[in-house]
């Protein structure tokens, strides 16, 4: 058998764990004679030996998280690869078995691939927040275990207490674990003729009030440019190089162009601004008498 066969289906899981079972188990010396002729020579023979042996347990381990709604085979094939890493790194000269110092990459390989697989939504950046998601369900069937009749096992503050934690951590925690994620394009309803993107409420403006708003900034625009033709040739200057441009000439600068002093073109843009509102004043009072857009249209 080869290590990329993997189960994919209830089927082939059951061949898989009927096949992985035929792999004997290894004495301790025998593992640590492998152990060290892989450390030693990188023999590849030795290794796959050690892996094949020890798939099994792999599975066993895989079972302690089927409760995740994750297939069991992806949590196998992960719990593998924490398996191989395992082998890399294992030292034979510490006295303990290979499965013994395993165990942890398998379950840090699995526990990673839940919580990715969880949700889009990182759910336990922390080592204490990664710890409580994989305690809390545990640590409820507990509880409802040793509950007495009228007693809630569901309470925050006693599984806050067992875990050692504060209650808002584990609310925050139960919240996260239901929120799981859901495809917009999931069809909705017996017939499945609508998906929860029909019922997204679009952020974009109403098509009656993007034209009222696009036929108003017209019309201001239009406005604006009534008042800027009723000044003279210099005012216009002033407020087109001073007010409208996206890099206003400073004073000194637009002293220079007339050839007069600061103070003087100081005075002249105040001038130039005071007589743009005035203009605009009227022109605005006009446009409010006539109403908006969409009135003047159902009038018409």
């Amino acid at each position: 058998m080869q290590l990329s066969t993997l189960p994919t289906s209830s089927g082939s899981l059951a061949m898989y764990l009927s096949e992985i079972n035929h792999f004997p188990l290894l004495t301790q010396e025998n593992e640590q004679l492998l152990a060290r002729r892989y450390r030693s020579d990188g023999n590849l023979q030795a290794a796959h030996t050690l892996i094949t042996s020890n798939l099994r347990f792999v599975v066993k381990v895989s079972y302690e998280y089927r409760s995740y709604g994750i297939r069991m085979a992806d949590l196998i094939q992960e719990g593998n690869i924490g398996l191989m890493k395992a082998v890399q790194k294992f030292d034979p000269d510490k006295g303990i078995r290979l499965i013994s110092y395993a165990v942890w990459w398998i379950r840090a390989y699995i526990q990673n691939y839940i919580l990715k697989s969880w949700s889009l939504v990182k759910l336990g950046t922390t080592q204490a927040q990664r710890k409580l998601f994989f305690s809390l369900a545990r640590t409820k069937r507990e509880i409802e275990k040793l509950s007495t009749p009228g007693e809630t096992a569901h309470d925050p503050r006693r599984i806050a207490k067992k875990l050692r934690v504060k209650p808002a951590e584990v609310m925050e925690m139960e919240q996260r674990m239901e929120g799981r994620d859901l495809s917009l394009d999931a069809p909705m309803g017996d017939d499945g003729g609508n998906t929860h993107v029909d019922f997204v409420v679009s952020k974009s403006a109403i098509q009656d009030e993007e034209l009222g708003a696009k036929e108003e900034q017209e019309i201001v625009t239009s406005r604006v440019e009534v008042a800027l033709s009723r000044l003279d040739q210099r005012e216009r200057f002033i407020i087109e190089k001073r007010v409208m441009s996206d890099k206003p000439m400073t004073l000194k600068e637009l002293g220079r162009h007339f050839g007069f002093s600061r103070e003087r073109a100081r005075q002249l843009e105040i001038r130039a601004k005071d007589k743009l509102k005035q203009e605009l004043a009227v022109l605005v009072g006009d446009l409010a008498s006539e109403g908006p857009p969409q009135a003047r249209a159902a009038g018409a």
